[in-house]
């Protein structure tokens, strides 16, 4: 029987409704932007399987520096005890990261990375006795699954059944370079009206927001204003991360750095799952004490897994390679061209860039995971593309290796698809 008919008897797939889509497309293998499915057929990775391979898929620089790891240590607690990838990994990350950046909390995956994050700025203020319930996100932000992350998001369409059980969260605009002074203002009048401990955004891009983007200087202004009134300020870089903007992270496109990062998805180059919450020396401090119960009280099994540290030390050598930096550029490169060629169809609404994430919105209504979005992804997957449209915007973000004539196959079918399909 067929693997993707074996698939249906007992799995249940993320982000899916199995009664409308029971077919699932079984991949056998991957390779550079290439997965390869039982049937023998290839598709070109348009989105780097949600921002995770970022290098390509089974990159052989990394493989072998996981198959070392797994024949020394394999996997060992991290409570009380440490070794050589977590330490290693923590010189090598805090030395591309902002510089304000000096303590790291490790976690499985994106989503237990934000609460992280949500829990060390609570109790970083309850530690010094200023008791705050508050936090400040963006409206339409996507910060993950797990119930502190779905609180501070603000997509409907995941949290709906959830959302009297979250904790106390106030919303802003994102600032777009017009609104800048209003977004402020209403950031200052919920900070003068609630006890705020935080503000989390996704520092330039929303990724689920269909990769929304907003105004730099717009948003260092809310990170100042956040410092001015000792609320901490949590940069949520899980998909951002790890050069998918030009710089190695989002933050450091702006002057003014964050207290608290979350990171995740490229942290591991798509390897194995992983997840790390940094913080500053000051909000550690608020947590080094004598008296055992202002410690932070998380763990995860699988914290600092040495297997996962050895893929995320492979993963920012490769980021930090002349090579590397060389295909962000080209891919850069490669967008600007494209979308000086199409921005102006009539079919368009709008086209953005920031990085290698290019995200262009159609002139048409439709539903966040309606027919017709169904249209465009069954549309990209006739033609061998995996892309995942969201809603009406189709947007690209493959991994830095793609070829140029796998990303010409992209823009080709996106043209065909607005010229002939739509």
């Amino acid at each position: 029987m067929a693997l993707s008919e074996r698939d249906k008897k007992h799995l249940w797939h993320p982000l899916t409704q199995h009664k409308l889509h029971p077919d699932s497309i079984a991949i056998t293998h991957a390779k550079g932007a290439v997965l390869y499915t039982e049937d023998k057929q290839e598709y070109i990775d348009g989105i780097a399987s949600w921002y995770t391979s970022a290098y390509g898929h089974c990159n052989a620089y990394i493989v072998e520096r996981v198959k070392k790891q797994v024949e020394t240590l394999d996997q060992v607690v991290f409570a009380g005890l440490t070794h050589e990838p977590a330490v290693r990994l923590s010189e090598k990350l805090i030395g591309i990261l902002p510089d304000n950046q000096n303590k790291l909390f490790f976690s499985d995956n994106g989503s237990t990375s934000v609460d992280v994050a949500i829990k060390m700025s609570l109790q970083y203020h309850f530690n010094q006795g200023d008791k705050r319930n508050v936090l400040i996100a963006f409206e339409e932000g996507f910060h993950g699954d797990t119930f502190g992350a779905m609180s501070v998001s603000g997509l409907s369409v995941y949290n709906g059944p959830f959302e009297e059980f979250f904790l106390s969260v106030k919303r802003i605009p994102v600032p777009n370079g017009k609104n800048n002074h209003e977004v402020l203002h209403r950031l200052q009048t919920i900070i003068a009206e609630n006890n705020v401990a935080a503000f989390i955004y996704e520092p330039l891009v929303q990724g689920a927001a269909a990769m929304k983007m907003h105004d730099a200087s717009g948003l260092e202004l809310l990170i100042k204003e956040c410092k001015k009134q000792n609320v901490l300020t949590i940069a949520d870089e899980v998909m951002t991360g790890f050069g998918k903007t030009g710089k190695y992270f989002a933050s450091l496109h702006l002057n003014t750095y964050p207290d608290i990062m979350c990171l995740s998805k490229a942290l591991t180059a798509g390897m194995v799952p992983m997840a790390i919450t940094s913080c500053t020396e000051a909000v550690y401090q608020a947590f080094y004490s004598d008296d055992i119960g202002k410690g932070l009280f998380h763990g995860h099994t699988y914290s600092a897994n040495p297997v996962a540290c050895a893929a995320a030390i492979a993963g920012i050598e490769l980021l930090q390679s002349e090579e590397m930096q060389q295909h962000i550029q080209r891919v850069i490169k490669s967008h600007q061209k494209f979308d000086k060629h199409i921005k102006s169809h009539p079919k368009i609404a709008q086209t953005r860039q920031c990085g290698i994430i290019y995200a262009m919105d159609l002139n048409l209504e439709m539903e966040r995971y309606g027919n017709l979005r169904d249209k465009l992804l069954n549309f990209f997957l006739n033609n061998k593309l995996f892309m995942r449209p969201l809603g009406n915007t189709i947007y690209i973000a493959a991994p830095y290796v793609i070829t140029d004539e796998q990303l010409q196959k992209i823009y080709d079918k996106i043209e065909y698809l607005i010229e002939k399909i739509l």
